[in-house]
């Protein structure tokens, strides 16, 4: 049985489990205290290098991290992966979009304002995110204006991923009222079929206002 290598206040994490959701896959869960320093040792690195979250292990042992990677990976021959190389490519565009512009500066952002953090970073810094964060939102917009879903016409593991953090991008200190096409876009994902709507708040985790070693 596949093991998932969690914390629950990662919205990395929840797109793993928003598709094992989607493809009823039977998997245990083991919880990883991030911030307790877990993610550092050598028994974790071995299975995720940079000891972060997610990460899975195969029944034969095989370890896999990397939210988007475990996402492609995992979706393979199912409804949330187009087997077209050139669809597919599109799913790899908006996954690559998603960690360099939604991920890193919204999902930051939104870290840091939830665990108290936000006052500790300069404020060049901050102000560098979210002017990025502004742009992604924008970028967002103007393609889901034309489109059902950001790859095309179906759902995939492409709005999944998207769907973590821009969702709770107003946890941010961004107005998804500003972006209509977006919103549209949030609900559609919502209205999925198995959508999984459980999420975990940072304050169920007393270690998580400690920094990263």
């Amino acid at each position: 049985m596949l093991t998932l290598y969690d914390y629950l206040p990662s919205q990395n994490a929840w797109k793993v489990r928003q598709l094992l959701a989607h493809l009823q896959l039977p998997h245990r869960t083991r919880l990883v205290s991030i911030f307790e320093g877990e993610g550092g040792s050598a028994a974790y690195r071995a299975i995720s290098p940079t000891g972060t979250v997610p990460a899975i292990v195969l029944d034969d042992g095989r370890a896999l991290a990397e939210s988007n990677a475990i996402l492609m990976f995992l979706a393979q021959g199912t409804a949330y992966l187009p087997d077209d190389a050139f669809a597919r490519a599109k799913v790899w565009q908006w996954l690559c979009f998603e960690q360099e512009r939604i991920e890193s500066q919204i999902g930051a952002l939104r870290h840091w304002t939830l665990t108290g953090k936000l006052a500790r970073r300069p404020e060049a810094l901050v102000q560098l995110k979210r002017e990025a964060g502004r742009k992604a939102l924008a970028i967002l917009e103007h393609e889901l204006a034309t489109r059902a879903f950001i790859a095309g016409d179906r759902y995939s593991v492409a709005d999944i991923a998207l769907f973590a953090y821009t969702s709770r991008a107003d946890e941010a200190g961004f107005d998804l009222a500003a972006h209509p096409a977006v919103a549209a876009w949030l609900e559609r994902v919502r209205a999925q079929p198995g959508f999984l709507a459980t999420t975990h708040p940072y304050s169920i985790d007393p270690a998580s206002a400690r920094e990263l070693g």
